[in-house]
Order: structure tokens, then C-alpha cells, then sequence
């Protein structure tokens, strides 16, 4: 079946610029913190607030098996409308950190008919190639939860209000662009009925569960490295006495260098095997890990530049592919479910493991605290390594 040309594309603009709403409060939290008077704790509540509110959504949206029961396009447009109208409640004069919280956690919540049901609507189009597909898709996500931090810091003399407006209006361009010219997809397959036992009955292939723990080991990782990468900088700038580091843009391109290792992971599925590229970029992430210490005493910043832009890379580049293997692995009219459903625990594992470093990092030296990470990788290659990831449905 031929698949207009344009298709792709449009999904991957539209996943763009929707989730640029991911990290549009956490590029302008001090300006949050200052402007509303909160405590300095209310920074990482702000961000774990949206983290919970895709939990939420993603619980929600499996329960009730929304992205197949209903029009996928529909569903991503109404939830880009809802997520873009709760971001904009941040602008709000009146607002204290009860509210906030609860704008940064509606906008989680819809982020849930965003980014899996956008990889719904891919699987849905690209039965063949759909490694290749949601690579393009997954680097959009990278990129987009990046981007707001390089909006600030190109628009450091406008109001922080300009980051707000701006993400909001993409959202609603993304879900506009999805309504409008990427109807429902040739192979969806409707589901039937409301099955609420759907969320449990995915877990019951074995292939499913292979790729969806290794998934889990994965996102253990991912978003904890993210979220300390600024830490990590400034560590090191503390730690060699750099007067002259440009934190805030080396933090932007270690996050954002992912959306190419997104896309090339994605390039190369179409001629080596899915399981053996997520497996090698989720044990060099790994070892990224295991080295980090090390790299923090070097007093070569090109070296340490250079290890986290490799980290960068590697940390990401199995994600697209993890994707991939759940979505094979589920029934046809379970798919968007599967997808939401392993969205949903990966990111309530985010949660653990960021607080976890929050932890520790005020317990041990803080160039030694990312050795936890690794519990991650080494979970997820031994659920690969064990699990059979052939898709036994078609």
C-alpha cells in the first residue's frame, strides 16, 4: 500500500512542536520561582508535577483503551488543545504553587494522547519500516522537549511569558496539522469494545514483555540523565574552577544531539536487526554510567564535553527501538494501548529514579552519584537477553 510522501513528516512536525510543552516550565522556572514568590523546593515539585500528570494519563488512557477505540487524529488534536490552554494557565496573575502544580500536571496529563498516540498514528501507517519511522518521531520528541530551554536562552531580554505563548501556540499548530492533513491510518484496526483486562492481557506475550523491561531499564536512564545534565556541567564547572561555561547551551545540545541518534538508530533498523542495536546502544549507555566518575576528574574539558555528548547520544538512541519491538509485539487492535501502557510505567520509573539521585546526591560526592543509574541498563539487558522480541501477531 503507497503512503503519500508527506505523511511522515507532518507526524514528525506535529510531535515537534506539541511537546515542546514537556519543558516549557522547566526553561523558566527561576522566572516561575521569582515572579510568584515560591521556596527553592518548588522547582523540583514543578517538574515532577508534569512527570505525574502523564502517569496519570497514560494510566488513563490504557484503562480505557482510548487511542483504539477512538479516531487517533482526534484524539491527538483534542489533547493538544487541552495540554497548549493548561500551559498557558502559567502566565496567570494569580497564581501560587498549589496552582501552578496543578497547570504543570493537566498539561502531563494530556501529553499522554501526544506522544504515544503520535506513535500510534506512525504504527498505524508504516507497517513496514516502522523503526525507521519512529526514530524520525522520537528524535521530534527530543528535540521538542529541548527546544524551550534554547527559546529562553535566545530570548533572555523578553518577558519569560514569550516561552509560554510560544509552546502553546506550537502545540496547537502540531494538533491543527494532524486534524487537518494526517487522517487515521490505512492498517488501524479499530478496537471493538471498552476491555479493561486489555491493560493486564498485553503482559501475557513474552515478547511483549521482553522488549517492554528492557524499555523499563531504559527510561530508569534516560530522563534522570537529562535532568542532571545541567548539574552535571556545573559540578564539573565547580570542581576545575571554569569561570567561562556556557551551562545552559552545552545542556541544550547533549539533550538535543539525541534527536540524531533517534533518527540514524532508526536508519539502521531498516538493515540490522532491532533487538541488537537497542541492546548495543543500551549497554554503551551503560558503561557511560559505570566511566562517569572517572570523566568528572579530568581536567580536559573536551574530554568531558565529549563523554557527555557520547552519553547524549547512546542514552537515547534505543528508545525509538523499544517502540518499535513493543509495538510489534502487540496484538493489532491492543497497539496504541501497549504503547500507552509501557509510556505509563517507564515514566512512573523516571519518577523513582530521578528522586533516588535527589537522594543520594546529597549523601555521596556528587560526580559519583550517576553509578545508580546503571541499575538501569544492566536490568534492561538482561530482560533483552532472556526475552524472545519476535513479533508472534501481524
Amino acid at each position: 500500500m503507497a503512503i503519500p510522501k508527506k505523511i511522515l513528516p507532518l507526524i514528525v512536525l506535529a510531535q515537534f512542536c506539541c511537546t515542546t510543552l514537556w519543558f516549557a516550565g522547566n526553561a523558566i522556572l527561576p522566572e516561575l520561582v521569582a515572579r510568584f514568590d515560591l521556596s527553592e523546593n518548588a522547582m523540583g515539585n514543578l517538574t515532577a508535577a508534569v512527570q505525574f500528570g502523564f502517569i496519570l494519563g497514560t494510566l488513563a488512557f490504557a484503562m480505557l483503551s482510548i487511542a483504539d477505540r477512538l479516531s487517533p487524529s482526534k484524539v491527538f488534536f483534542g489533547s493538544a488543545l487541552a495540554g497548549a490552554a493548561f500551559n498557558l494557565g502559567m502566565i496567570w496573575n494569580g497564581n501560587h504553587l498549589e496552582s501552578l502544580l496543578l497547570f504543570r500536571l493537566l498539561t502531563g496529563f494530556f501529553m499522554a494522547g501526544i506522544y504515544p498516540v503520535g506513535m500510534k498514528i506512525a504504527a498505524d501507517y508504516f507497517d513496514k519500516g516502522l523503526g525507521r519511522s519512529l526514530g524520525f518521531l522520537v528524535g521530534a520528541l527530543v528535540l521538542g522537549t529541548a527546544f524551550p530551554h534554547l527559546v529562553k536562552n535566545l530570548t533572555n531580554d523578553l518577558p519569560w511569558m514569550v516561552v509560554v505563548l510560544l509552546t502553546s501556540a506550537l502545540a496547537l499548530s502540531g494538533g491543527l496539522i494532524i486534524l487537518l492533513l494526517v487522517p487515521d491510518g490505512p492498517y488501524r484496526k479499530a478496537s471493538p469494545k471498552f476491555q479493561i483486562s486489555a491493560f493486564f492481557d498485553v503482559f501475557r506475550h513474552s515478547g511483549f514483555r521482553a522488549a517492554a523491561f528492557g524499555y523499563f531499564g531504559h527510561m530508569w536512564e534516560l530522563y534522570a540523565f537529562w535532568a542532571f545534565v545541567p548539574l552535571m556541567l556545573t559540578t564539573y564547572q565547580e570542581y576545575h574552577d571554569l569561570p567561562a561555561f556556557q551551562v545552559p547551551l552545552y545542556a541544550f545540545a547533549i539533550i538535543g544531539i539525541g534527536s540524531l541518534a533517534c533518527v540514524s538508530a532508526g536508519l539502521l533498523s531498516q538493515k540490522y536487526p532491532t533487538k541488537s542495536i537497542a541492546f548495543t546502544s543500551l549497554l554503551l549507555s551503560g558503561i557511560c554510567c559505570l566511566l562517569s566518575p572517572f570523566f568528572f576528574i579530568q581536567s580536559s574539558t573536551t574530554l568531558f564535553l565529549t563523554f557527555l555528548f557520547f552519553w547524549g547520544v547512546v542514552v537515547i538512541a534505543d528508545s525509538p527501538l523499544f517502540s518499535t519491538l513493543v509495538a510489534q509485539s502487540a496484538p493489532v487492535e491492543l497497539k496504541g494501548t501497549a504503547l500507552t501502557i509501557v509510556n505509563c510505567i517507564g515514566f512512573a520509573i523516571t519518577i523513582i529514579s530521578i528522586q533516588t539521585l535527589s537522594l543520594f546526591s546529597r549523601q555521596w560526592p556528587s560526580h559519583n552519584i550517576y553509578l545508580i543509574l546503571a541499575c538501569g541498563p544492566v536490568a534492561g539487558l538482561y530482560a533483552l537477553s532472556k526475552g524472545k522480541t519476535n513479533p508472534d501477531y501481524s
